[in-house]
């Protein structure tokens, strides 16, 4: 009976340290994603999403106040990061929001929402050889 015991609380220490790594690779990668678009950080968005990217979200036009879809894909997110990194303009302004709430973690997928300053982002990611990258995001900007 003991044995049992012991093989269980072992068992369970373990589930519970690689949950709890699971949970930091995902929040860095998320993090990662924000500051990379917040400060045009190429380094930090090669590093959290994958090669296969697809960002697809809605924004409303000014004067219409009709919304459009926007499609990204790796290279183009690469791209935006460099336009910020360039153009100050583009930068989140100081201290904008950075709120992550990881929804659903698995043995190798997970699913995270973002609340930033251009709005709602939702990202599903995969664990590649042990590293948590985005794959997909789907976001809405708010008015």
């Amino acid at each position: 009976m003991k044995k049992i015991i012991l093989i269980i609380l072992v068992s369970t220490c373990f589930y519970l340290n690689s949950y709890s790594q699971d949970k930091a690779g995902i929040k860095r990668a998320a993090l990662d994603y924000i500051e990379g678009f917040y400060i045009g950080d190429t380094m930090k968005i090669k590093r959290s999403i994958h090669p296969d990217l697809s960002k697809y979200g809605y924004s409303k036009n000014d004067e219409t106040k009709a919304y459009k879809g926007h499609l990204m894909t790796y290279e183009r997110a690469i791209g935006f990061a460099r336009e910020v990194a360039n153009d100050p303009q583009w930068a989140a302004p100081q201290g904008a929001v950075k709120k992550i709430k990881i929804l659903d973690v698995q043995d190798k997928i997970a699913s995270v929402k973002l609340t930033l300053y251009w709005g709602i982002d939702y990202l599903l990611m995969a664990k590649y050889e042990g590293k948590w990258m985005i794959t997909k995001v789907l976001w809405q900007a708010v008015d």
